[in-house]
């Protein structure tokens, strides 16, 4: 009887200590209290700048997405072009791969797991009806053999109902950004009316599928990138406000795929105004972004870069510990 007692007690002690709240130290918010992190911490503003910034070839105006594969960096254009093009880490070409048995719409991303690249064909501003959203699925070792296996994952988003022709970038069904996990493929689309982004779900086979809706997430900003290190529990998000201000947004230290249930901390670019578009890292603590060609003459004529950022600071004792 005095053990049942004792197991009993034991039971609801170890429950009582298991305290939620804020976890990080660098947070305005930490609770050294707390096991549990319960996705409340608060952070200040912190403003970041590029160790480099380095112009991109002509043949890449239109950079609209970037992974880090087989110890180069892979972006690609969003419109017609057919090359995927293999980028050093000053942003050098050294190889090229093309799809020749591709139509390139609207290329916005490329992601990957373990065995297979994605390159998301979903660009939907112009008017926000398309009907052959899709994702191609590339078997990694016949891209790297120049001879691509590629299937074909499409799909529509379950609350899109409404498909008559919308006015230029005010449709909240476009996407830029996605990541690819064990057993599912997560989109984060650009909400151009209220600057969130909406996560939806889908399976990463080959086939016709429905974008399940999963969490609305307030980036004050319009995400057009995406990287995911599954085994650390980070994404890392890359966008631009309204004003083309760029921003980098941080998920991470969550729970299984429930991206919001951990830390969510946006990061101000200093840089002038640009069109970020893609994100790559190979540690978690060092990113690699690249920007489309902007040129609104007389006025703005940015050209297309790649740029480094160090998030030591910011990661390095999550990664780490």
């Amino acid at each position: 009887m005095i053990k049942t007692i004792l197991f009993f007690c034991l039971i609801i002690s170890s429950g009582y200590a298991q305290i939620k709240g804020c976890t990080d130290p660098l947070s305005q918010n930490y609770n050294p209290k707390a096991t549990i992190n319960n996705g409340s911490c608060i952070y200040k503003n912190v403003k970041i700048k590029p160790e480099y910034s380095n112009q991109l070839s002509d043949s890449i105006k239109e950079t609209s997405g970037l992974i880090a594969f087989d110890n180069l960096f892979w972006t690609h254009n969003d419109d017609h072009d057919k090359t995927i093009y293999g980028l050093d880490s000053l942003g050098n070409i050294r190889k090229k791969i093309i799809l020749e048995k591709v139509t390139n719409h609207d290329c916005e991303e490329i992601s990957q797991d373990s065995t297979h690249l994605y390159i998301g064909d979903f660009g939907n501003n112009f008017s926000g009806n398309r009907t052959d959203l899709n994702i191609l699925k590339i078997e990694k070792k016949s891209f790297l053999e120049g001879n691509p296996t590629i299937e074909t994952i499409s799909f529509r988003y379950a609350d899109q109902t409404d498909f008559s022709p919308q006015k230029g970038n005010t449709t909240n069904f476009d996407c830029e950004a996605f990541i690819v996990s064990k057993d599912s493929i997560y989109l984060f689309t650009k909400q151009w009316s209220s600057s969130k982004t909406t996560i939806y779900a889908l399976p990463k086979t080959a086939g016709n599928h429905v974008a399940q809706l999963k969490h609305t997430l307030d980036t004050k900003g319009l995400v057009t990138g995406a990287t995911y290190l599954e085994s650390k529990k980070l994404i890392a998000l890359c966008g631009y406000s309204k004003m083309g201000k760029p921003f980098l947004y941080l998920l991470y230290d969550f729970k299984d795929n429930d991206f919001l249930s951990g830390n969510k901390r946006r990061i101000t670019i200093k840089l002038p105004i640009i069109q970020i578009e893609g994100i790559a890292t190979k540690d978690g603590l060092h990113y690699y972004v690249t920007n489309e060609a902007l040129v609104r003459k007389p006025i703005i004529n940015v050209q297309q870069q790649i740029h480094r950022f160090d998030l030591s600071r910011i990661l390095k004792s999550y990664l780490h510990k």
